[in-house]
């Protein structure tokens, strides 16, 4: 799932699409229409799409990965023939997408568009169906056959019910995974922030985000939407996706464009829950006083609202960060809002953030070097940017959070990372990494 770097790809003629959407009757829940082995799938409270197969596939790699994106989906718009008869959100054209952290990374970022999407979006489900133009295997017959054939899979998979319980679904053989210390165990871990701390200190920067890994491997042939399962019904309000490997439940809405408006949703700062209604209140009540969790929110609003603001002149954002409350967490959160002025795409502004104060620090150059030095692993795909962009540059991405990346082989390394500033401790920082890391241990445990 996870391939080597390739340059920006030169589109040939080739490579262009011919798209079907057609409303579909509902299909009950969306993952156990995925493949089990190369899920695509971005949902939050039960609506999103699944995506089936490859149609096109893109990779990009360095500095401009995402620039090249942006230029590249754009060729293959202009090239593609299009019948959208649904008109939502998702519907039409649409490619999942996931792009590496840094521009050093040996992982490739990728564009792939399904050859099957199921979607659901505010009570009304389609299907699109995608093949290229030169490919006559797709007749128009086939076409009007396809919802039927993904209805009957959907039946086959689980009861058309989207209250059916979730353990009538068949995900293939059980198994549990121990995720293990990787390349940053525990005691490297509070060394490499107490290094930061001292930095931070001396004036070097204002703030880093370190992060830590954990690895395993997943039995030959495993079901991943075992897992993508267990993710969505743990955390309902977070971007449960699935991009070629990569999987998780992001909580943090890098950005989203419809209709020429913008949005996104900042989170940093973080206490764990509490074990009762009162000791939880209070929680949060610690986390928005707590002025180490402050000053590090205050730098990822800064750092979206100066990205933002070339593109949209009327942005808006709450006074006061808000307390966000998951299963496992508190976070500090603020959320971002305006008008297009530029016609930018999705992909554009994502260029534009990547990466966010939230996941790398400040300054950004300073940080990002930082985390070269500090770290002793490459990051790939975690903490950055995962979603989905649209034929008309509308789109929803996140900051895959939470999550872990799966090889062909079955290793699997999950990731997580603490905002550290000059007030952090190197036992608070540890203890919140592996709160950050619960979602995706229980997951496969």
């Amino acid at each position: 799932m996870v391939s080597a770097p390739a340059p920006a790809p030169h589109l040939r003629a080739t490579n262009a699409l011919r798209v079907t959407t057609r409303l579909l009757d509902d299909p009950g829940q969306l993952i156990p229409l995925l493949d089990p082995h190369h899920p695509l799938l971005w949902m939050r409270r039960r609506e999103g799409m699944a995506g089936i197969g490859e149609a096109l596939r893109l990779e990009f790699a360095g500095p401009t990965r995402i620039r090249d994106a942006a230029a590249a989906w754009q060729q293959v718009v202009a090239s593609a023939e299009v019948d959208d008869g649904v008109g939502l959100p998702g519907t039409g054209l649409t490619a999942f997408g996931a792009f590496t952290f840094s521009p050093s990374s040996s992982i490739s970022s990728v564009l792939i568009v399904p050859e099957v999407i199921v979607g659901r979006h505010e009570g009304r489900a389609w299907i699109t169906r995608v093949s290229r133009l030169d490919d006559d295997t797709l007749q128009p017959a086939d076409a009007a056959a396809a919802p039927h054939a993904v209805a009957d899979r959907a039946a086959a998979a689980h009861p058309l019910n989207p209250h059916a319980a979730p353990h009538a679904v068949a995900f293939g053989d059980e198994y549990r995974l121990s995720l293990l210390p990787g390349s940053m165990p525990p005691a490297a871990y509070r060394e490499a922030v107490r290094d930061a701390v001292t930095r931070i200190r001396r004036g070097d920067l204002e703030k880093v985000v370190l992060a830590r890994d954990l690895e395993g491997r997943l039995p030959l042939e495993s079901d991943l939407r075992r897992a993508l399962m267990e993710l969505a019904l743990g955390y309902p309000e977070c971007w449960t996706y699935a991009v070629d490997g990569l999987i998780g439940s992001s909580p943090e809405t890098l950005v989203r464009v419809r209709q020429g408006e913008v949005s996104a949703r900042v989170l940093a700062g973080t206490i764990s829950r509490g074990p009762d209604a009162a000791a939880d209140h209070e929680r949060a009540i610690t986390l928005a006083a707590n002025p180490k969790d402050q000053d590090e929110h205050a730098f990822a609003v800064q750092s979206v609202l100066e990205a933002l603001a070339p593109h949209s002149p009327n942005l808006v954002t709450s006074e006061l960060p808000f307390t966000l409350k998951l299963p496992n967490l508190w976070h500090l959160a603020t959320d971002i809002a305006g008008t297009l002025g530029d016609g930018s795409t999705a992909l554009d502004l994502v260029a534009a953030l990547h990466p966010t104060a939230a996941v790398a620090g400040t300054p950004t150059a300073d940080a990002m070097a930082l985390i070269d030095e500090l770290e002793p692993f490459d990051r790939g795909r975690y903490a950055g940017p995962v979603g989905w962009v649209g034929a008309d540059g509308d789109g929803e991405w996140a900051i895959a959070l939470r999550g872990a990346q799966v090889s062909d082989t079955g290793a699997i390394t999950a990731y997580a990372g603490c905002g550290i500033v000059a007030e952090s401790d190197p036992e608070r920082e540890l203890a919140e990494s592996t709160m950050k890391l619960r979602p995706i241990t229980e997951a496969l445990g």
